[in-house]
């Protein structure tokens, strides 16, 4: 490896006593250090130039690359690679200018605290990051490390797991692991009262509640959705999650997005699944930016048009769904534009779109599935099948 000019160390809260000799070496050769205040103040009287990274994080960039041609140091917490500082360093730096020497995570620091296995927890930065990205983790009997910004950001947890239903769960407030000032308490959620939580934090969960807990596999319950009507329904959407058949990394076009269900449930299968919604109408597609955030999804990319045209400067996808405003148009373009071994899957409700369907897979191949479904109804004293709209299902791979 070329000798890099920075270095990352991972600083723990007992300061640099942590540290290994190699760290300790690279911060005595160090012409200038950077980090952020709290981790300074940590550091002995050394020769380097000290400079503090400033908040929002993004602005210490170009100060850090400003500093190249000479030996630098760049302070961070624990490990740098997990939920820190080390991903935007190593998109902006090239392999051989940097080097990196972890300490031990937050995450690792809990775990011992609380005698959690790491490989069986969830562990989740949400310091930067909505809180409802726990929610898929949120079931009965469930646990997770959280980090969190502040205190402040603790009390909105209690608050919306209180809200959800969870307010039974147990919550363990593990503050400044590692170092002099560390104290671990413990709560649960309807029931904090404190206000001296200091940063940073973290928190052990032990979920508990009556909250409904989110289905692991596809075809999740209809309430969980906000919709206007405009829905595919639980039973057709795990039948058209399973044509679709997402793989990690693979990126969707939810074209017609409506409520977002399938591209919620798309990006639920992996956490590496991306996806893009495509929707003409501004009410559907802020109903489906709340349902997505919701459900902890937030990953979910929507553009406001109307396809084909909304399609054209889009990533290519991996797979397609039409969920609205099928037509000749549409399926032309696609067939014609989508890179070979992308896969298409559409719902045709009416006789006009089942026909289109139904001739395009005569030409061009696939599977059709008719799919008819009833539920019970009451009629008088007894009861019925009340059979749904059939619709007809074209699953093909370009």
């Amino acid at each position: 490896m070329d000798d890099p000019w920075l270095t990352l160390i991972g600083l723990g809260e007992d300061g640099p006593q942590g540290l290994t000799s190699t760290a300790r070496e690279a911060l005595e050769a160090a012409e200038v250090v950077m980090g952020p205040p709290r981790h300074l103040a940590l550091l002995p009287e050394l020769a380097a130039e000290r400079i503090e990274w400033p908040v929002p994080f993004v602005d210490g960039l170009p100060l850090l690359v400003a500093q190249r041609g000479r030996r630098a140091v760049m302070l961070v917490s624990g490990d740098p690679f997990w939920f820190g500082a080390g991903r935007a360093v190593a998109r902006t730096l090239e392999r051989g200018e940097w080097r990196a020497l972890p300490g031990p995570s937050t995450f690792s620091h809990a775990a011992a605290r609380l005698g959690w296995p790491l490989e069986d927890t969830p562990c989740l930065g949400l310091h930067a990051a909505p809180l409802t990205r726990l929610r898929p983790h949120l079931a009965p009997g469930q646990r997770a490390l959280v980090l969190l910004r502040d205190g402040a950001a603790v009390a909105e947890l209690t608050a919306w797991l209180t809200e959800l239903g969870f307010g039974e769960s147990t919550l363990h407030i593990l503050e400044a692991l590692g170092g002099p000032r560390e104290r671990v308490r413990s709560t649960t959620a309807a029931a904090l009262t404190l206000t001296d939580i200091a940063h940073p934090v973290a928190v052990g969960l032990e979920v508990a509640g009556d909250g409904i807990a989110i289905p692991a596999a596809s075809g999740r319950p209809d309430a969980l959705f906000e919709s206007d009507g405009q829905l595919t329904r639980r039973p057709v959407r795990a039948l058209t999650l399973s044509a679709l058949a997402p793989q990690p990394g693979e990126h969707l076009w939810d074209i017609g997005l409506g409520a977002g269900s399938i591209a919620i449930e798309w990006l639920m299968s992996h956490p590496a699944c991306t996806a893009t919604g495509i929707e003409a109408d501004p009410e559907r597609a802020a109903r489906a930016r709340r349902n997505a955030d919701a459900l902890g999804v937030d990953r979910l990319r929507i553009v406001q048009g109307r396809a084909p045209d909304a399609l054209r400067d889009l990533p290519k996808p991996d797979a397609v769904f039409i969920g609205g405003g099928l037509s000749e148009e549409m399926l032309r373009h696609l067939w014609t534009t989508l890179p070979p071994s992308t896969r298409l899957v559409a719902n045709a409700v009416t006789l006009e779109s089942e026909a289109l369907l139904t001739r395009w897979q005569s030409e061009v191949g696939g599977e059709l599935m008719h799919i008819a479904l009833s539920n019970v109804t009451p009629v008088g004293g007894k009861r019925a099948w009340k059979a749904a709209y059939p619709i007809v299902q074209w699953s093909v791979t370009r």
